[in-house]
């Protein structure tokens, strides 16, 4: 089967700690289909409002997916997220 673009997005966070402990955080979503990486949003603090925005950018740019995986992680369930 050939890959499909658009057909699933991975979304995650991660976060790591820069030399002298300051942390920041790392926000990525990856076509898994074609495994090509469509964003990546780095920064000391991502609230939900710019996760959103970024995703609709992406959306704008390569049309809908038909799905996103995600996980349970307390990033992705604020309120105006889950809407």
């Amino acid at each position: 089967m050939l890959p499909q673009s658009n057909a699933v997005w991975a979304v995650d966070f991660m976060s790591d700690t820069l030399y002298g402990s300051r942390r920041f955080r790392t926000f990525k979503i990856w076509d898994e289909g074609v495994r090509e990486g469509l964003a990546i949003e780095i920064d000391t603090s991502l609230p939900a409002d710019r996760v959103i925005r970024v995703l609709e950018q992406v959306v704008a740019w390569r049309g809908q997916p038909q799905a996103i995986r995600l996980d349970n992680r307390p990033e992705l369930i604020a309120d105006c997220f889950m809407t």
